[in-house]
């Protein structure tokens, strides 16, 4: 297996912890750290410590995210797992014998099932079927996208890399105040849709204590640590064609779903370059479609470039600041969607989208003394008269995190369900939800998704086709050197939850405990609503952008964000109070200490 060289001495200087605890409420501190040579940034610390044990045993960063997903799909069961999917990038850096850096994105995003397609939902007469139960899930990719990142560019076997996760499932974790708070809002969906507790009984009665659950209470999962044992003695097979897969189509033929054996059997992964780009002298590496994330965050990005702002006279989160950035954002949402879908169907004009002279002018189309008409964004057509765009929820179903190594090796990854419990079809004897992936598509033409999103019918469902997503992972480099890794969970919010959290970073100096901390706003173009979260206090600045004709809204998050940043002081890592991740790495000890033992 090709190894990276080490990283320059003036990259892995460590210092000490910046934050104790564990932050795991909504407007909680952000949990932070120095590390020394590595670090692994979650948003649950048992994934996070799952990671950096890996790494203490030799291997790389993939090692490490890898081990670090299927604790994830443990601890964190109603934000991601293995009846879900994900993207990853890699980054691999050059080595002492001259290879080139290997740069990829592994698309292990859900597909429609043969049995789908454009018009499949509408002649389903019931109610949100691409969102609830049996009809909503999408053939799950993460098992074969995690295990094919293993066997490509891991180090260590699939017994160890999955030791951790069977060991959490077994002996269990302690549920934290996101995980009582997702329980919460399953209950509330569950008496909404009583039907679904016939499909989801063992995550009800195992998994949410019935809707009791109290912030400590011990969860276990032996049916998950079964099937994770089975993966790790069988590899995806196990998954895709043996007892775990046969339990997917006994409950698909059960409940009248739509996956079958030949769907699971016939599931593959998709392998690119990532999506490349600059910003403020860095390369920027991050997920091509059918991720929305890369190009908005790019397009957002280089509008900026044409647009700067001067730190020193432009305050953080200051009205100027936040109308030009979402003003931007206006623009990518409106591409996104108009123009977004999975190139493996339909045409995506991705260079098109990222021209240099189409950037130019959607720069010059800022005004900084109003907003514009809201058909004048990007380049778009307006929808269907009487279209309906209902407010965006919060969204429980997202999981991301970052790696970096001793070498340089570096991975975001970020990977879903959707929404919390996904379709809340749970797969009998296995403990894990299958993903709702199945309404990221345009499932009914001019209407939006649960996120509010309104999408083009170039995202119609296709059989083997992937919804549209905005998932973003993100590497910057420099010199080829990383310096930065992001990415979020929270729908469309992760494209700029990670996007602020970056200029956070990049434009005004702050630590990633900082940048995570800062309060932050959000805007999709389409409902035209500027939210703010709940903890942004300003009502100064929020007056002075709804003179500048923007209509203000709250929410409670834009966006849970894991980030790392090396630099010539180290390499510090954060994981965002609002979901209650921690960061796990060897520490740096000051001269004369005494080793202590890593995160727990």
């Amino acid at each position: 297996m090709r190894m990276g060289r080490l990283l320059p001495t003036a990259f892995v200087l460590g210092a000490v912890m910046l934050t104790a605890g564990c932050a795991s409420v909504p407007g909680a501190a952000t949990a932070a750290g120095e590390y020394e040579h590595a670090a692994v940034a979650a948003d649950h610390p048992v994934a996070s410590q799952a990671g950096l044990e890996m790494l203490q045993q030799g291997g790389n960063a993939v090692d490490a995210a890898v081990a670090t997903s299927f604790c994830l799909s443990v601890v964190r069961p109603y934000s991601c797992g293995i009846g879900g999917g994900g993207f990853m990038v890699i980054h691999q850096p050059s080595q002492d014998d001259g290879e080139a850096p290997v740069q990829v994105a592994l698309n292990y995003r859900e597909t429609a099932p043969a049995a789908v397609g454009p018009d499949y939902y509408i002649n389903l007469d019931m109610n949100r079927p691409s969102r609830d139960g049996i009809h909503a899930v999408g053939t799950p990719g993460s098992v074969a996208g995690l295990l094919d990142a293993l066997e490509e560019y891991g180090t260590l076997d699939r017994a160890t890399v999955l030791a951790p996760a069977i060991r959490a499932a077994e002996e269990g974790f302690p549920a934290d105040a996101h995980y009582v708070r997702e329980v919460r809002k399953t209950a509330d969906r569950l008496k909404e849709n009583p039907d679904l507790r016939e499909t989801s009984s063992y995550i009800w009665e195992q998994l949410c204590h019935r809707g009791r659950v109290r912030e400590g209470d011990l969860i276990t999962n032996p049916q998950q640590a079964e099937a994770l044992r089975l993966i790790a003695e069988q590899g995806a097979a196990a998954f895709y064609e043996g007892e775990i897969g046969e339990a997917i189509v006994e409950v698909m033929q059960q409940h009248g779903g739509p996956i079958t054996a030949a769907d699971l059997a016939g599931y593959e992964i998709s392998i690119t370059e990532p999506l490349k780009g600059r910003f403020q002298g860095l390369d920027i590496l991050s997920m091509p479609p059918p991720s929305s994330g890369g190009v908005a965050m790019q397009q957002v990005f280089g509008i900026l470039q044409r647009r700067p702002i001067d730190p020193a006279t432009t305050p953080h989160n200051s009205a100027d600041y936040v109308h030009l950035v979402a003003e931007a954002m206006k623009h990518a949402f409106a591409d996104r969607a108009e123009w977004l879908a999975d190139p493996a169907f339909v045409r995506v004009p991705v260079k098109e989208l990222l021209h240099e002279m189409y950037l130019d002018n959607r720069a010059a189309a800022i005004s900084p003394y109003h907003t514009q008409e809201i058909y004048t964004y990007g380049s778009v057509t307006p929808p269907a008269p009487g279209s309906q765009l209902p407010g965006a929820p919060e969204d429980g179903g997202t999981s991301h995190f970052c790696v970096v190594d001793e070498r340089g090796m570096a991975v975001a990854c970020t990977e879903t369900i959707n929404l919390a419990f996904g379709s809340l079809v749970e797969v009998p004897g296995f403990g894990f939800a299958l993903n709702n992936e199945m309404d990221d598509f345009t499932t009914d033409p001019g209407a939006p998704n649960a996120f509010g999103l309104r999408q083009s019918d170039r995202n119609v469902p296709e059989p083997g086709k992937r919804p549209l997503s905005s998932m973003s992972p993100t590497i910057m480099l420099a010199d080829g050197e990383v310096v930065l890794i992001a990415g979020a969970s929270g729908g469309p919010r992760i494209i700029t939850g990670t996007l602020q959290c970056i200029l956070n970073c990049l434009w005004y100096g702050m630590t990633p405990g900082e940048a995570l901390d800062a309060p932050r706003f959000h805007h999709q173009w389409m409902p035209n609503v500027l939210q703010f979260e709940r903890r942004w206090e300003d009502r100064k600045t929020m007056r002075a952008l709804r003179k500048l004709g923007h209509e203000t809204g709250r929410r409670d998050e834009v966006g849970v964000v894991q980030l790392i940043r090396i630099d010539r002081e180290g390499i510090r890592a954060a994981c965002d109070g609002r979901k209650g991740g921690r960061p796990a790495g060897p520490r740096k000890l000051e001269p004369g200490a005494t080793p202590s033992p890593p995160d727990s």
